[in-house]
Order: C-alpha cells, then sequence, then structure tokens
C-alpha cells in the first residue's frame, strides 16, 4: 500500500478483522495486539 490516507481507512477494518480472529481463538490475542500495533507503525512511517 502506498497511500497513507488509503491505509489510514482501511486499519479499522484491519483491527476488527484480527480482534475477530482473536476472539475465535484462530490467533493468540497478544498477536493480533502485535499485528495491529505493527500495521499503526508501519502506516505512520508512510511518507
Amino acid at each position: 500500500m502506498e497511500d497513507r490516507a488509503e491505509a489510514e481507512k482501511l486499519l479499522p477494518s484491519m483491527s476488527s478483522m484480527l480482534d475477530k480472529l482473536a476472539k475465535r481463538n484462530i490467533i493468540h490475542k497478544n498477536k493480533a495486539a502485535n499485528l495491529k500495533s505493527k500495521l499503526a507503525r508501519q502506516i505512520a512511517r508512510m511518507a
């Protein structure tokens, strides 16, 4: 993804998806938190 505005628009839906995966025990809740944090950092680094 190259557009920061588009990435910021998609972040809430990605976070929601990760939360749902964690809630259904598909991934661990800490892994979901780490992935959400990593996504937010990558978006923040975009120019």
